[in-house]
């Protein structure tokens, strides 16, 4: 839920560098996609050491997209219903 939730919680690009300007709502999907990636080579990694990695189709990356959409719906919330703009 943290690395969904992370590009809605700071303004910061990736978590790391400053920018000058306030992340549009584009920059923001990138980084969730790139997160996805990210928590997904982790699960990877975590199956292929504990034992025998299994082959996943098109309807596992289908479901854990739409999970992970749903995990990220309270930062959206917080970041564009919640926050009011100066």
């Amino acid at each position: 839920m943290l690395g969904a939730n992370a590009p809605f919680f700071t303004e910061r690009g990736f978590g790391i560098w400053h920018l000058n300007r306030p992340k549009s709502l584009g920059f923001r999907f990138l980084e969730l996609c790139l997160s996805y990636g990210l928590v997904g080579c982790i699960g990877f990694m975590l199956e292929a050491r504990a034992g025998q990695l299994v082959p996943q189709r098109w309807e596992f990356f289908a479901i854990t997209v739409v999970l992970f959409l749903t995990l990220a719906f309270p930062g959206f919330v917080y970041r564009y219903l919640l926050l009011r703009r100066p």
